[in-house]
């Protein structure tokens, strides 16, 4: 199981992106400090599909830790299962690159600048967190998500023999 591993930044700090054309949206260091510290049931499936789950802090399979460049999580992938070749196969292609998040805001700042025709800014700065998953349309583009390096061409191998014992492959 060790070469079935996902990692990457489901978050990162201090980088702002567009929300729909309404405002502008950054998280702040430590936001995600108070909610680890709870250590909430975090569950990551593919593209917030609560029916396709990956993983879990509960069971084990998902691991999250805060550093100074954002929200690092590192996935063991069941690759047995269709959801697991989805997310080995997408993400080890590269079609899926990024990450989202689901959370609750516990605390936010705002600035609106009268001579700042930019669009409003908002500063996450506490978060309940409730699910990160893997997605080809990140609402930050700069969060990450890879095979583990040394690992992929054994994950592939994996995954395509399971294809083929499933028929999906040739």
């Amino acid at each position: 199981m060790a070469d079935n591993v996902i990692t990457g930044f489901a978050a990162v700090f201090g980088v702002e992106t567009d929300i729909g054309g309404y405002f502008r949206e950054r998280l702040a260091k430590g936001a995600f400090t108070r909610t680890l510290k709870e250590r909430p049931d975090v569950v990551m499936p593919l593209n917030h599909d609560s029916g396709r789950v990956l993983g879990r802090t509960s069971a084990g399979t998902l691991s999250l830790r805060e550093n100074s460049g954002g929200l690092y999580f590192s996935l063991t992938v069941d690759p047995t299962t269709p959801e697991g070749q989805t997310a080995l196969g997408t993400v080890g292609r590269r079609d899926v690159q990024g990450c989202s998040f689901g959370f609750r805001v516990k605390a936010e700042e705002w600035a609106f600048e009268e001579d700042d025709y930019r669009l409003p800014l908002r500063t996450i700065t506490d978060v309940d967190l409730y699910e990160i998953t893997l997605t080809g349309f990140p609402a930050y583009p700069t969060t990450t998500a890879a095979l583990r390096a040394s690992n992929s061409d054994a994950a592939r191998r994996r995954i395509e023999a399971a294809q083929r014992k499933r028929g999906i492959l040739r």
